[in-house]
């Protein structure tokens, strides 16, 4: 009976192609398969243009800021869109991360403020309350500027949960409209790969959660 010796790790031929392989493979969604072809490719590439995508991901790091109003990504200590004069004040988007603020804007369908909670309530993730922008939230509202909140968050049950935290969290802002975006959003879907005319038309079509 021929014995077969088992199968052995695949070997590289260099302790730097391993080593730039086990990083790319750090990233969500890319096996060592995709990031070795991802390796080689950057080799095929002229050393400046490698350079350059290494010291953007360095400046990324070192001086990306979060918006200090909405907390969402910038350049400056205010983002571009909180310092916009033309942003209607009044109205503020509740949504859970960075990517939706993308996905709203690519409507063009809204033209008030934002507040990127950076996710939502899941006890079982142990995110809770305290782990979100909620409270900065409740202060942009205390100040009495803002007459209506429109959430935008995912429609999932963390997402729906998170709503009615917030809505109760609300309860003494009796004049504060309080809306959601229509469920032209599928249950489940996120809002990221939701295709622009369907968030428009739920952005337009939002209901009062207070009705």
């Amino acid at each position: 009976m021929r014995n077969f010796a088992p199968m052995s790790i695949q070997q590289y031929p260099s302790r730097l192609l391993e080593r730039a392989v086990s990083e790319f493979a750090k990233l969500p969604g890319i096996g060592r398969k995709t990031a070795l072809r991802l390796v080689l490719q950057q080799l095929r590439r002229e050393p400046e243009a490698v350079h350059a995508f290494a010291q953007s991901l360095t400046d990324l790091i070192d001086d990306v800021k979060y918006c200090h109003v909405c907390h969402n990504i910038s350049d400056t200590d205010t983002c571009d869109i909180c310092a916009n004069p033309q942003r209607d004040a009044t109205t503020i988007c509740v949504v859970e991360n960075v990517q939706n603020v993308l996905a709203m804007e690519q409507t063009g369908q809204y033209h008030g403020l934002y507040h990127v909670l950076g996710g939502v309530i899941s006890p079982m993730d142990g995110i809770g309350p305290q782990q979100l922008e909620i409270d900065s939230l409740i202060a942009r509202v205390s100040k009495g500027q803002v007459k209506e909140i429109i959430f935008a968050l995912n429609p999932t049950i963390e997402g729906d949960t998170t709503n009615f935290y917030i809505t109760r969290r609300l309860t003494d802002f009796p004049n504060l409209r309080l809306t959601q975006l229509s469920r032209g959003v599928c249950v489940g879907d996120d809002l990221e790969y939701t295709d622009e005319v369907t968030l428009g038309r739920s952005l337009l079509d939002r209901v009062d959660l207070r009705q």
